[in-house]
């Protein structure tokens, strides 16, 4: 069996990578496939590329040439890669739509002439816009408010159209807020934590009451696991933490963590089109594939802030680099 992974060296892409290596699989060949923008980085896969089983192959998922050379000798997609910070989306939207849609569409036009197997399409919970109470499922409406989750709901509603025209054996996953190793400084957790090792405050949004639910990033890995083995073709799974918090009380939830008092928080001007509250309702996975979050919210928050302090010669070139 073998597996071709689209932004394997990004921060969900190649957490995902290093679990399927870590475990005893069925994969002979797990092939990657990253154009190494500013948030892919084989710093992420030193260990795993060191099995022999792993391949990298640098590209962009919008050359259909290069796709379909990767793409014909393997059974199975997961496919991560995009662009997906809502802040940038602001800012630049074109490179958002070119490749989540764009690319999105190059990746399911071979994989349909190839006769792939399975093409599970990673997505998120932004698609559904905001919800003020309650939790989506996932035949909810989509409405989304950003460059960035117009562009994932566009992509979604492309992979579904490839099961009901061509039979395309498609699954969608719509996931909450990831936090973990290798999580790029910009988001808002390894932001946070960064920036007070370095003994700066964090950056809040408006009042700071916006609200999310947070998941392990392994417990994601876990969930995409569950629908590759046990996942019914044409359907969507949304995928939950089980966490919800606003802004502020992550921040002071991080603040105390390491040390510090809530003077270091900032209040800046709020995002355009800031979406209040994300849940998802994840029973469908739970009862269909069998998944829950396993890991403990404050103990993983508390592994992740000491892998950063650890690991400061990952991130701090990171953070350099958008100076």
């Amino acid at each position: 069996m073998k597996i071709l992974i689209t932004g394997g060296a990004g921060f969900i892409g190649s957490n995902y990578v290093n679990n399927l290596v870590s475990q005893e699989s069925n994969w002979n060949e797990i092939i990657i496939l990253d154009s190494l923008t500013y948030a892919g980085n084989l710093a992420n896969l030193a260990q795993a590329l060191t099995d022999k089983r792993v391949k990298f192959i640098k590209g962009d998922i919008r050359n259909s040439q290069l796709v379909y050379e990767v793409m014909n000798k393997v059974n199975t997609v997961v496919h991560f890669a995009a662009e997906s910070h809502v802040d940038r989306s602001i800012e630049n939207p074109e490179n958002f739509v070119s490749t989540n849609v764009l690319g999105t569409f190059v990746l399911l036009q071979a994989a349909y002439e190839l006769k792939i197997e399975k093409f599970l399409h990673v997505s998120t919970d932004e698609v559904y816009g905001s919800i003020s109470t309650g939790s989506w499922t996932e035949n909810s409406l989509i409405a989304p408010n950003s460059p960035y989750s117009a562009s994932k709901a566009s992509s979604d509603l492309l992979a579904l159209s490839y099961w009901k025209t061509y039979g395309l054996p498609i699954f969608v996953s719509r996931c909450s807020n990831n936090f973990g190793l290798f999580q790029f400084p910009e988001k808002f957790i390894p932001l946070s934590i960064t920036n007070l090792i370095d003994g700066n405050g964090i950056p809040v949004y408006g009042d700071g009451l916006n609200s999310r639910d947070w998941l392990h990033v392994l417990d994601h890995c876990d969930a995409l696991n569950c629908i590759i083995e046990k996942g019914i073709p044409g359907e969507i799974y949304n995928i939950g933490g089980g966490t919800e918090l606003n802004n502020l009380d992550l921040a002071k939830l991080l603040l105390s963590s390491l040390g510090k008092n809530d003077s270091y928080i900032n209040f800046v001007p709020d995002r355009k089109g800031h979406d209040f509250r994300y849940s998802v309702n994840y029973e469908k996975i739970a009862i269909n594939c069998g998944y829950k979050p396993s890991r403990i919210f404050q103990e993983s928050i508390s592994e992740t802030i000491e892998w950063y302090r650890k690991n400061e010669s990952w991130w701090r070139p990171l953070k350099d680099d958008k100076k």
